[in-house]
């Protein structure tokens, strides 16, 4: 438990020194007078330290006042780092505090006599949790409520009126406030200004200069995975590196997928996952240095999207130990002409050998033959010679430049139609486009812009993999992962027959190893 989750334990329950039940329940009988009361502690951000500082603040404040009154604190309860005006969050200690109210008593027995809050929108924020909090506040009668603005008669007439406008009040400051930041954080992105509020991984404080160890990780993951990594295995480098988030925790597979498919990689700006355009449509360039270009971004985006199923998830599979299991197939002939094919298995070979793995045929229990085995050092080694040489003429052939994209007319004309019609629409002297006619027609023209940019993507996409292809082969075949090489053998290779070299121990011979291209030669 770190830190921060020990400070926030200690702020919840009973205060530590609190005599036991039956002794306050004595104190009660000496003193009508003494109120046993519960403090309620709330903050929606704990700040970029996280040392909940907040609420301890809060909860000292309200010690000191119930001192000053001769109270008695029971309880305290705590919901650290929890927004009051979102409904998706739930506020485990306020729906703690609703319970016992309503019991009249904390979970261990101590009786509840009053409730206090440095504030009332600690407590609530929306006009249900007012509701439901006075209901059960009010559920016992001689209760009393303060906060930073004194004493409050929650009994009073018409306080419940009162209250739901204060909520009102509050939730229309609030909603200013999240329009006014949400209108910041979109000039500031037009001006293209970072507006993150934790360092970006790949970047210095300053969220403006690259961290040279981190930026070369970012890049070699971005090449690594358009040319077929996967980014489980990315992870897994990253944890073996020992690099942090920007929060200082180890990497999963959801954060390297948001590094990897931000914007900011390749110095565009976003928001809510939409590319920053400025008046001619292109992509607002931010202030800081970009880690690698525009299309590697489009490849990379592109890359990760289809792998979820547009998701960008894992998807389950086998993730096979050797690097022709599943590819390599018997190849040995039965009496009768019939050729065995099944699909050899690789396995750990005997420590007395030269080698460490083979490839063998499945036992005939379990459907194959048993009659063909395969060094597999020197097997790998064949087939990868074969794969490289069919990748350098492949990649001969696709180094002729992509042609360039031939929708960008349409697009401007798509683009040129909206800023019509806005423009139509705004003027009072058109009549013809009332606000009926403009939200008819403005979907049509929406879903043609997301569609072209859509396309235009792809064809990024594909520049970007084309100019991967023209990389040297042979020494880029060297730095890929197993899953790299494997999915590389598959995309040229059908499958490969191997023919078994006959009884006795024979020298290896690469002859005997039959490929099926998936393309004619």
């Amino acid at each position: 438990m770190g830190k921060r989750d020990e400070l926030v334990s200690k702020l919840r329950g009973v205060p530590e020194g609190l005599p036991s039940v039956e002794e306050v329940r004595g104190m009660l009988a000496a003193d009508p007078n003494l109120k046993c009361v519960v403090c309620y502690a709330r903050i929606s951000f704990d700040g970029r330290v996280k040392d909940a500082h907040g609420i301890e603040d809060q909860h000292r404040d309200m010690t000191d006042a119930a001192r000053r009154f001769g109270w008695l604190v029971v309880y305290r309860y705590t919901d650290n780092d929890k927004s009051a005006s979102k409904e998706s969050v739930v506020r485990d200690d306020f729906e703690q505090l609703i319970a016992d109210l309503s019991a009249g008593a904390t979970p261990e027995g101590y009786p509840i006599h009053g409730v206090m809050a440095v504030n009332d929108d600690r407590l609530y924020r929306r006009p249900s949790d007012w509701e439901r909090y006075l209901k059960a506040f009010t559920s016992h009668e001689g209760r009393v409520y303060h906060d930073s603005n004194g004493m409050q008669d929650l009994y009073a007439e018409g306080f419940e009126i009162k209250g739901l406008v204060g909520v009102a009040m509050s939730l229309s400051e609030t909603r200013k406030k999240q329009r006014r930041s949400r209108n910041s954080h979109r000039s500031r992105a037009i001006r293209g200004q970072s507006v993150s509020a934790w360092r970006p991984f790949g970047w210095e404080d300053d969220k403006l200069t690259l961290r040279t160890k981190e930026a070369d990780a970012i890049r070699g993951a971005v090449h690594d995975v358009i040319a077929g990594a996967s980014i489980s295995e990315i992870t897994r480098r990253w944890k073996e590196a020992e690099f942090l988030t920007s929060r200082g925790n180890a990497f999963q597979y959801q954060t390297v997928k948001q590094v990897l498919m931000n914007a900011r990689l390749c110095g565009y700006r976003e928001i809510k996952g939409e590319l920053v355009r400025d008046g001619d449509d292109q992509p607002i360039t931010g202030e800081w240095d970009p880690i690698i270009t525009p299309k590697e971004w489009f490849a990379v985006t592109a890359k990760i999207r289809e792998r979820g199923g547009g998701t960008g998830t894992p998807r389950g599979g086998l993730v096979h130990k050797y690097l022709l299991t599943g590819i390599l197939r018997c190849g040995h002939v039965f009496e009768d002409g019939t050729v065995c094919n099944n699909k050899m298995i690789g396995l750990k070979a005997n420590d007395w050998l030269k080698y460490q793995h083979a490839y063998m045929c499945k036992k005939t229990v379990d459907g194959g033959c048993n009659k063909t085995y395969k060094r597999g050092d020197k097997t790998d080694a064949a087939i990868e010679e074969l794969v490289i040489a069919k990748l350098e003429r492949e990649a001969a052939t696709k180094a002729q430049e992509v042609p360039d994209w031939d929708k960008a007319d349409a697009l401007e004309r798509a683009l040129k139609s909206r800023r019509e019609l806005e423009r139509r629409w705004h003027d009072d002297t058109d009549t013809d486009i009332d606000d009926h006619a403009f939200f008819r027609n403005l979907p049509v023209l929406e879903r043609r812009i997301k569609e072209l940019r859509a396309d235009q993507r792809a064809h990024e996409a594909l520049k970007a993999e084309a100019e991967e292809a023209q990389e040297d082969i042979r020494k880029s075949w060297e730095s890929k992962t197993l899953t790299q090489k494997r999915e590389a053998i598959k995309k040229v290779l059908s499958t490969v027959i191997a023919v078994p070299g006959g009884k006795g121990n024979k020298a290896f011979d690469p002859d005997l190893l039959k490929p099926v291209w998936g393309t004619s030669e």
